[in-house]
């Protein structure tokens, strides 16, 4: 099974690279996965007119299957109810015998850091407490702080129950966007994995557009990043998961 994680695409933004934004529906469409992640700031304000352009961008992608869930840009301005008539759920569920995504809605409108709710705690409970497949946990927002982003004032506000849950649950990964930033921690068995920007300019020091491809052959479970800029591949994860 075979994905590929993109984020923080900013397409209606100044600093949207088109370039960048060619090569990866390129590279997406020539790798054909079996499904398409995007966690969230597909837009830059939320407007109206930029979900439109956001869509006529979208429908380029020829994919099997996509889960999407909102950024905090795509929330400002009531474009999180933009959000579910042009684009589905804002808390999706996906999944088949090999895995299980659970997509949560991490923003509050107009405010930039996150929150994912107590009254959503025993969604996730529910959908990710099996055993036998891959557990995906999918948001905007990071639940731990990455490194060279700048002073840590976003993460969401009840991070630490959201963590302990996960533990609790067995989560396998948990997959994000928002700092513009690639990297991964492991936690207790749960690899948490940020993807950077896939097609924005706003980069991090001498940061590169990125996007995470995910191959899960049984157990085992590999993670290449991409450098959207270079084309370069690079292994970031090489592991077999307790499923």
């Amino acid at each position: 099974m075979k994905m590929i994680h993109l984020s923080d695409l900013h397409v209606t933004s100044p600093n949207y690279c088109p370039e960048w934004g060619e090569r990866v529906v390129e590279f997406v469409n020539c790798q054909s996965p079996d499904l398409l992640l995007i966690t969230g700031d597909l837009t830059n304000e939320g407007h109206l007119h930029e979900y439109v352009q956001w869509l006529e961008y979208f429908r380029r992608f020829k994919v099997k299957d996509c889960v999407i869930v909102p950024g905090n840009h795509d929330a400002r301005n009531d474009g999180w109810e933009l959000f579910e008539e042009m684009i589905g759920p804002r808390h999706p569920l996906w999944e088949n015998g090999a895995a299980v995504i659970q997509g949560i809605d991490s923003t509050e409108p107009d405010i930039d850091s996150g929150n994912i709710g107590r009254h959503n705690y025993a969604m996730i409970r529910k959908n990710m407490s099996g055993k036998g497949r891959l557990k995906i946990m999918m948001l905007h927002h990071h639940l731990i702080p990455i490194p060279s982003t700048g002073r840590e004032r976003q993460i969401p506000a009840d991070a630490g129950d959201v963590l302990k849950l996960i533990r609790e649950c067995g989560v396998h990964m948990v997959i994000s966007g928002h700092r513009h930033k690639n990297w991964i921690w492991n936690l207790e068995g749960t690899y948490f994995i940020t993807c950077g920007t896939s097609t924005s300019k706003r980069l991090k020091g001498h940061g590169y557009p990125s996007a995470m491809i995910y191959n899960l052959d049984n157990n085992h479970l590999v993670a290449d990043e991409l450098n959207v800029r270079d084309g370069e591949m690079q292994k970031k994860l090489d592991v077999n998961l307790e499923l």
